[in-house]
């Protein structure tokens, strides 16, 4: 069914706002440009109407893990028309290179340096490696009709990271208000985006193998010497960060890479996904909470009253460790900047089969101390 939301005075007689309108879909692009977690905060944005083979894309964004967002805003065009001309964007985008998207942000932001502003951004470098090895559709619409909605589920079922932000807008008095209604939870298309169904241009993919790839971000936020010691990954300070702990389950292996250091450790997964709230770790004196044990990170304990950015762990049993100062950094492995992925390259099998040999694994191992 089409997406609308209502909203309501809070009185002892409560009253319902009445919906207006923007002036036009271009003030909405503007005000998206002036603001852009109107869209998300998880995103920056990069161009503005650039013009591609297929005509003008309305918006460009990335990710952290260098994924390309390409943002397309329906403008009174009917379902057919708003969803074709993004899949010809979409096709567009993904043949673009490392040097192409710089231009791209060279446009959009004058003097300015794609590496440097991301780094900023995002705490972390710009891999060119892994820039625009997957990216997302998003339609922009002041409304959603029935056969939009249909032509995207479909879409998405069949794999393609397709996702739909709906604005609405009501009248406060004098003030207008903007709500924001997402037709697909975004983690699901961030996945989705992640572990591509298709080829992305001529760059080689392979099944996946079953084996999961986590990002654990040693620093003040979260310490490995306490993940390895207590035996967790964790992730948090946005869903985008935390929620792709949900794709894993009891049972699976997760081979684990510190950012700036390299891989440190191998497991299997013990546990569900849990807020750090609920968190258990094993002590001498028996299960104590994690927010009472962890001293070594902050572990966002400033939102952990907020279940978008509080920290998430999941318990792993390890097979392997390293500390920091051991870690496998080696030309050629793989890298990704979301928490956890399910990588198909073959990148991933050759970053496998060389810590497997770097770390003795094709003999019986002995428990890491």
């Amino acid at each position: 069914m089409p997406i609308r939301n209502h909203i309501w005075t809070i009185a002892p007689q409560p009253q319902p706002l009445p919906e207006t309108r923007i002036a036009s879909e271009r003030a909405l692009e503007d005000m998206i440009v002036a603001a852009p977690r109107i869209l998300s905060d998880e995103w920056m944005l990069i161009g503005r109407q650039e013009t591609t083979t297929a005509g003008r894309l309305d918006l460009l964004a990335l990710a952290p893990d260098g994924a390309l967002i390409l943002i397309e805003l329906k403008r009174d065009r009917t379902p057919r028309e708003v969803v074709a001309q993004a899949l010809d964007y979409a096709s567009w985008v993904e043949e673009l290179e490392a040097s192409d998207i710089a231009a791209i942000y060279g446009r959009f932001a004058p003097g300015r340096d794609l590496a440097d502003d991301f780094l900023h951004r995002f705490g972390q470098p710009l891999d060119e490696d892994t820039l625009n090895e997957s990216h997302q559709i998003v339609i922009v619409a002041t409304h959603l009709d029935d056969s939009s909605e249909r032509i995207v589920k479909y879409l998405g079922d069949k794999g393609i990271p397709i996702n739909v932000l709906c604005f609405q807008v009501f009248a406060n008095g004098e003030q207008q208000l903007l709500s924001r209604t997402w037709l697909v939870d975004p983690v699901q298309i961030q996945v989705s985006a992640a572990t591509p169904a298709t080829t992305r241009g001529t760059r080689e993919r392979e099944p996946w193998n079953g084996e999961f790839y986590a990002c654990f971000g040693h620093s003040t936020t979260r310490s490995w010497d306490e993940g390895r010691r207590y035996g967790f990954i964790s992730g948090g300070g946005g869903s985008w960060y935390s929620n792709t702990l949900n794709l894993l389950s009891v049972g699976d292996r997760v081979w684990v890479k510190a950012p700036g250091y390299g891989f440190v450790g191998v497991g299997e997964v013990i546990g569900a996904r849990q807020p750090i709230t609920e968190f258990k770790i094993a002590t001498p004196e028996g299960e104590r909470p994690a927010l009472e044990v962890l001293k070594d990170g902050v572990y966002h304990r400033e939102h952990a009253e907020d279940p978008e950015h509080m920290e998430y762990f999941v318990p792993v049993r390890w097979i392997h460790t390293v500390p920091l100062s051991e870690a496998v950094d080696e030309i050629g492995l793989f890298g990704n900047q979301n928490t956890v992925c399910k990588p198909v390259t073959p990148k991933w099998r050759h970053t496998i089969e060389r810590l497997k040999e770097r770390w003795g694994m094709n003999k019986p191992l002995t428990q890491a101390a």
